[in-house]
């Protein structure tokens, strides 16, 4: 299919008298609403795996190899290990579902469509505040970086006050950007990508033959569960945060050029790339310094560890790249926010204010607020870990109702539901999506589970009282 050939519109996306918000047409250069206004699609497969691994980048390599090997050593590699087989399991049927319903709100949309009203009511708003944990705690480890870099260059500043004031600078900036254009946000996200790759290969390719003793240096002997398996199990879910990514492809749908070939290729890709990055880097960490010495670095481990590879010069590469690879974990998760927001008040569960697109831009701005605003609160006040798994939370609940949302499509079978792509395996793989992730839940600590608890709460109760009686387009 070209760039320039279009599919005919499914009955899904047809509109019909008294559904708000419905879609009249979808192509692969635009989807265009019952009121006419349109949403561009500027974002190709590049930019679709650039915002997977870019917003996943951010966090599994440079914010979390000190914290998850303080928890479970060099084991945190099988940890990441496991979190990829996870996302798998979940991207493969995301895929299919984002190919029959190439929309804006990703796991929204779909179980919206697939389960009806108050499940997409519960899945969109925890989504909306979950990447807005999510892009929290990307922005948290920024200012990290940023106080890290001030101090390398001999400034004397107070960490605690500089680091968030420089975070909350840096997401206003990126939610001006987002407002100003998908297009301005996707070439800064493929710029950002590119870069950090070409860092990244080779800080790990330096550190995979130093961990080997190709340099003359000895690793330190460590086992490699000093804290027994357990705690790898739950560190699998505190590090999850490590692949919000894919998903995040997935709700900027609409965004999306040529969906049916690139939504599979760009999320499937991105996780397996990026899983590969993880381990390898939790393993070089783990062998320049001890498990107990790494955690005490914090966020910025990987920094010491890239010093006592190559000194002062090493340092800095890293530290150059952390801020640039957490940037653009916090510009794409804003983004996919803003969109989660968006598609709800297309469909009339939140003010439709909300889902108002700038006439000049295209862009829903409004929403890009309402998720730019929360974040930069949770910034100043919100404790690292919790913003970590909390974000993870609120995304395995919806990966899970995803994968069940499957299910029920296929066996249900509509007359709208054909999508381009189906996945091999089925119904176990979809099944296997859903046990898993619902299993990470009971892993993560108990302040995190509360917090996740009573977002979902929240979101029902606002359900219930304003948009119970809500009728969905194409509700199975």
């Amino acid at each position: 299919m070209s760039d320039t050939e279009t599919d005919p519109p499914s009955e899904l996306e047809q509109p019909s008298e008294g559904s708000p918000g419905s879609v009249a047409e979808t192509t692969d250069e635009v989807t265009i609403y019952e009121d006419e206004v349109e949403l561009e699609r500027t974002i190709g497969l590049r930019g679709g795996v650039a915002i997977g691994v870019g917003t996943m980048i951010g966090a599994g390599i440079f914010v979390f190899p000190g914290l998850a090997a303080g928890r479970a050593g060099p084991g945190a590699a099988l940890s990441f290990a496991l979190g990829a087989v996870v996302a798998l399991l979940v991207a493969l049927p995301t895929s299919e579902l984002a190919t029959a319903m190439p929309q804006s709100g990703g796991g929204y949309y779909f179980i919206s469509r697939g389960m009806g009203n108050p499940y997409g009511a519960v899945v969109g708003l925890s989504l909306w505040l979950g990447l807005i944990f999510a892009s929290a705690f990307y922005l948290v480890g920024f200012g990290q970086y940023a106080a890290a870099i001030l101090a390398e260059i001999g400034l004397e500043i107070d960490v605690g006050t500089v680091a968030p004031a420089l975070a909350v600078l840096v997401g206003v900036g990126l939610t001006g950007a987002s407002i100003a254009g998908t297009e301005n946000t996707a070439k800064l996200q493929n710029s950002i990508v590119g870069l950090l790759l070409g860092i990244l290969t080779l800080f790990l390719v330096y550190g995979g033959l130093d961990s080997l003793g190709f340099f003359g240096r000895e690793t330190v002997p460590e086992a490699f569960a000093p804290f027994g398996v357990f705690p790898i199990l739950t560190t699998t879910a505190f590090v999850f945060t490590a692949y919000l990514g894919f998903a995040q492809v997935a709700t900027v749908a609409g965004d999306i050029k040529r969906p049916s070939r690139n939504l599979p290729l760009a999320m499937i890709g991105s996780v397996v790339l990026v899983a590969v990055l993880n381990v390898v880097t939790i393993l070089v960490a783990t062998s320049a310094f001890g498990s107990a010495q790494l955690a005490t670095y914090g966020e910025t481990a990987l920094v010491e560890v890239a010093r006592s590879f190559v000194g002062i010069g090493g340092a800095v590469t890293i530290l150059v790249a952390g801020l640039l690879a957490t940037v653009s974990s916090a510009n794409a998760s804003i983004l996919s926010s803003s969109r989660a927001l968006y598609a709800l008040s297309r469909d009339a569960l939140v003010p439709a204010k909300a889902g108002t697109l700038n006439r000049k831009y295209n862009t829903p701005h409004i929403a890009l607020s309402l998720a730019g605003g929360p974040v930069l609160f949770l910034v100043l006040f919100g404790p690292v870990e919790v913003l970590a798994e909390v974000a993870s939370f609120l995304h395995l609940l919806m990966y899970g109702l995803m994968c069940v949302t499957l299910v029920i499509l296929r066996r249900r079978s509509p007359d709208w539901y054909d999508p381009d792509y189906r996945i091999p395996g089925y119904p176990v793989l979809p099944i296997l999506g859903a046990v898993t992730s619902f299993s990470l839940l009971v892993l993560m600590q108990p302040r995190s589970q509360a917090i996740g608890v009573a977002v979902i709460v929240a979101a029902a109760v606002w359900q219930r009282f304003y948009a119970a009686d809500v009728e969905l387009q194409g509700v199975l």
